[in-house]
C-alpha cells in the first residue's frame, strides 16, 4: 500500500499526457517517484474511517478512545506522524484503518489553541504587520501576526500550521 504525498499532471505538446507522482509505502516509510501513464490504472484501498478521542500519550504511545464502546487503541509515535504538533487531550480525531489494522490518524482542518507564550507586541503593530514566533499549549511554535497576545486562542490551519486567525 501506497500514500500520494504530491503529484503532478504532466501534458507535453506532442505525446500522451501523465502523472508524476511521490508515494510512500506505508509498511516500511520508504519514498519513491513513479509515473503513472493514462492508460495504467491503479487498484485502489478500501479504508475503514473511526471518531475517536485522543486521551492522553505516554512517551512514545498515544491513547485513543473509542467513543462507541469505550475501547482503547494505543498508537506509536510513527504512526501518529507529524499530527502530534497538534493534539490537544480530550480532542476528537479520525483513526484510519485498513482491515483492523491502523494507518495514521486525520486532525480536522483547523484546531483552536492557547498561546502560552510570545514576545509582547508594541504600540503601531497593525494587522498588515509582520509576524513574529509564538509557542501554543501543545509546545508548537508557529508564527502568528505581530498583535497577537499571551494568553489568547488562536486558529491554526493543520496541514500547513500556519495561523488563520484570532479566536474571541
Amino acid at each position: 500500500m501506497y500514500v500520494i504525498i504530491a503529484s503532478d499532471h504532466v501534458k507535453v505538446g506532442r505525446g500522451p499526457a501523465y502523472v508524476k507522482a511521490k508515494i510512500k509505502n506505508i509498511k516500511t516509510g520508504s519514498t519513491t517517484e513513479r509515473t503513472f501513464r493514462t492508460a495504467e490504472r491503479v487498484p485502489l484501498v478500501y479504508l475503514e474511517r473511526k471518531t475517536m478521542q485522543y486521551l492522553y500519550s505516554t512517551g512514545d504511545e498515544y491513547v485513543m478512545m473509542d467513543k462507541t464502546n469505550y475501547e482503547q487503541l494505543h498508537l506509536s509515535a510513527a504512526l501518529v506522524g507529524d499530527a502530534t504538533r497538534f493534539l490537544r487531550e480530550n480532542m476528537d480525531v479520525t483513526v484510519v484503518f485498513h482491515e483492523q489494522t491502523p494507518l495514521g490518524i486525520e486532525l480536522p482542518n483547523s484546531v483552536d489553541l492557547k498561546i502560552i507564550e510570545t514576545v509582547p507586541g508594541f504600540r503601531g503593530d497593525t494587522v498588515s504587520g509582520g509576524t513574529k514566533p509564538a509557542t501554543l499549549e501543545t509546545g508548537t511554535v508557529v508564527q502568528v501576526p505581530l498583535f497577537v497576545t499571551a494568553g489568547e486562542t488562536v486558529r491554526i490551519d493543520t496541514r500547513s500550521g500556519n495561523y488563520i486567525e484570532r479566536v474571541r
